[in-house]
């Protein structure tokens, strides 16, 4: 498997000159399903308790979004912009098609099929990009299919700012339910519940999540209690799992039956967060999770809320509340409000994992990255990240003012990246699982049909809010693409500014420089050269360091790299070193953790210690928008400022900075 051209180090605040992993080159790809320490064994290989705990951790993590919207999915469809009066007909065939929206897109297309499509264990969009056209996809497709990845990876952002923003706002409006006089205190509590929320963010998932999978245990519990007692109520609701109904329902509706769908939507907007979660669990705990607990569960509120209808069309106003006795309504909040914000964890962390995916494969510059955990694989606090998500959910909160409002906006993000999802799985079934066109056609057109007409349910939202996600998106797939042309742009500049590592050596044998005590790293874009950084700290200082790392860092298309594949060594005399790293887009590059790994033998007996081992130099390019290059001076002009602003490349590869060193030169693009 060839590693994918990723490029972090040239990633600002002037892209430095340090790593571009654009060819096939090593073997860090061979095995399969390694996992780094406390990263969690996907549990496939565990039974009995192990796998019940991964279940546990699975429902806290997997199922928050999905979990919290029972709070206002009904509400839409009843009482939405475009919601059908409840009548009787109308309430069967909604119930119809929330019980074959969750069957069909949940339980078929996400958990038993989109999720044997993984890269190494890893799921969601950004893995599920790395597997498609390898063998039989052609350039333009190729191109197109990594445009559509990309745009739904942007969309995702969007989900992850909107659902933290209605999740809240549907949990705390049971207030008004409770007592009217409490709706002008609505906006300000779910304002300080999501400030709450995104400061806590610095702590790490890690200090909370211990107790995600309890909470969601006893969320699910409460809403298949909520569910049971309404169906006690009304039990003939339940003959509202013929697809009949659903059937019945088009037909007496016709164009605004399609309308609808775009609150029936709202039931599978956890599909994507469930995939893209995988490689934290495996697949059998987030099956065992979904099956044993989730879907029950769902189910039966969503039942119990459509039994309550049949007997008060009335409680349309909030039939998750309503559902609800009314002595439990003021608990009920506390619990729905406290699940909300586990549901909006999960998302923020996903975005956090997003972002570092992104960097990692060279479509996003690099951004300061915290690990809050020592042992918990993948928990990584971005301050940036996270300060604007923390921004824009606030603002929504304060745009729209109500979870129905915010409805009109959510829903046209997780629609698209659902169709992209399948357009992408359509070429993962052709190129890695070799099914024949015949084959993969008729599922991949039947997805469609359904991801479409979920698509075109919300395109009618687009004037009321659904503008919000897609222009978001817009503006995230501009600011990855513009980098990633530019990035590759600047590394074709670049690429002659090295010089061939066997003429070097041989000058360096002819003209032997003064050398000094030490260990010098020098991070290398190109294997087989040696870094202009280095040509120029030669013809200045004159000296080199007794030896001298030529350090090239690969990050492959796969989430991790086996230990015993992370490094090669290559003594090539004279106290030079080539050392080529190995990391995973999942992994953090920790170039001074590399190093210590080295075994002395490797260094003729000598050691890298993290902290204060070795100097390490930079390449930094100053970069002028006035080259030949072929792209939009206004794209030049935005890559250089987005390289500017990113954090240095020394903060990315864990440098300690009182041992970098950086060298630099102008550069027009």
């Amino acid at each position: 498997m060839a590693s994918i051209s990723s490029d972090p180090s040239q990633a600002g605040p002037l892209p430095p000159r340090a790593v571009a992993s654009t060819s096939g080159e090593g073997s860090g790809a061979r095995a399969s399903g390694a996992r780094p320490a406390g990263r969690g064994h996907g549990g496939e290989d565990v039974g009995g308790k192990a796998l019940a705990g991964l279940g546990l951790g699975a429902l806290g993590v997997v199922f928050g979004d999905i979990g919290t919207s029972p709070l206002y999915a009904l509400k839409e469809c009843f009482n939405g912009p475009h919601g059908v009066p409840p009548t009787r007909a109308d309430v069967m065939g909604v119930l119809s098609l929330v019980f074959w929206a969750l069957t069909f897109v949940i339980s078929f297309k996400y958990v038993t099929l989109v999720m044997r499509a993984d890269n190494r264990g890893e799921g969601g969009i950004m893995a599920l990009l790395a597997l498609v056209g390898r063998r039989r996809t052609s350039a333009p497709a190729r191109r197109a299919l990594l445009v559509a990845g990309l745009f739904g990876a942007a969309l995702l952002y969007g989900d992850g700012a909107i659902t933290p923003a209605i999740s809240v706002l549907g949990a705390v409006e049971g207030l008004e339910v409770a007592t009217p006089t409490l709706r002008p205190f609505v906006v300000p509590l779910s304002v300080g519940v999501l400030v709450l929320l995104f400061l806590f963010q610095k702590r790490g998932t890690g200090s909370v999540g211990a107790v995600f999978g309890p909470v969601m245990l006893v969320w699910f519990a409460c809403l298949a209690l909520i569910g049971l007692r309404g169906i006690a109520q009304a039990p003939e609701i339940l003959s509202a799992l013929s697809p009949r109904f659903a059937v019945d329902f088009f037909l007496a509706h016709r164009v605004h039956a399609l309308l609808v769908l775009g609150g029936v939507v709202l039931v599978v907007t956890g599909g994507e967060a469930l995939y893209a979660d995988m490689g934290h669990f495996g697949r059998r705990p987030i099956r065992l999770a979904w099956y044993g607990i989730a879907m029950p569960a769902l189910l039966l509120v969503y039942f119990g809320q459509g039994a309550v209808l049949l007997r008060d069309p009335a409680a349309a106003v909030n039939p998750f509340y309503l559902a609800a006795p009314g002595w439990s309504l003021y608990p009920l909040v506390a619990i729905a409000t406290v699940a909300a914000v586990v549901a909006s964890q999960a998302l923020i962390s996903g975005a956090f994992s997003l972002t570092h995916q992104a960097v990692q494969l060279g479509y996003s510059p690099l951004v300061t990255i915290r690990h809050t955990s020592h042992t918990a694989y993948g928990q990584i606090y971005m301050p940036g990240v996270n300060w604007l998500l923390g921004a824009t959910c606030i603002a929504l909160v304060l745009g729209f003012r109500s979870s129905g409002a915010l409805a009109a906006a959510y829903g046209i993000a997780v629609t698209g990246t659902m169709t992209i999802t399948t357009l992408l799985f359509y070429r993962v079934m052709r190129d890695r699982w070799r099914w024949r066109a015949w084959q993969a056609w008729p599922l991949t057109l039947l997805f469609l049909a359904v991801d479409l007409s979920f698509l075109s349910a919300n395109v009618v939202k687009i004037e009321k809010g659904g503008w919000l996600p897609l222009a978001a998106g817009a503006l995230v797939f501009m600011l990855m693409s513009t980098w990633k042309q530019g990035r590759d742009l600047l590394s074709e500049r670049l690429r002659g500014g090295g010089k061939p590592l066997d003429a070097f050596l041989v000058e360096l044998e002819r003209n032997p420089p003064q050398r000094i005590p030490g260990t010098a790293v020098v991070l290398s874009p190109h294997p087989g050269t040696v870094p202009p950084v280095l040509l120029c700290h030669l013809r200045h200082n004159l000296v080199l360091h007794e030896r001298v790392l030529l350090l090239y860092v690969s990050v492959y298309d796969a989430p991790t790299v086996p230990e015993g594949e992370r490094f090669t060594v290559q003594d090539l005399g004279g106290g030079l070193f080539q050392v080529v790293g190995r990391f995973g887009f999942m992994e953090a590059p920790d170039v001074p953790m590399l190093l210590s790994s080295l075994p002395e033998s490797c260094l003729r007996g000598a050691r890298i210690e993290p902290a204060a081992g070795a100097s390490y130099y930079l390449g930094r390019d100053t970069v002028l928008p006035t080259g030949p290059a072929k792209m939009g001076g206004w794209r030049k002009r935005l890559f250089i400022r987005m390289a500017r602003n990113a954090p240095s490349a020394s903060s990315f590869f864990v440098l300690p900075p009182n041992r970098v060193v950086e060298l630099g030169q102008y550069v027009q693009l």
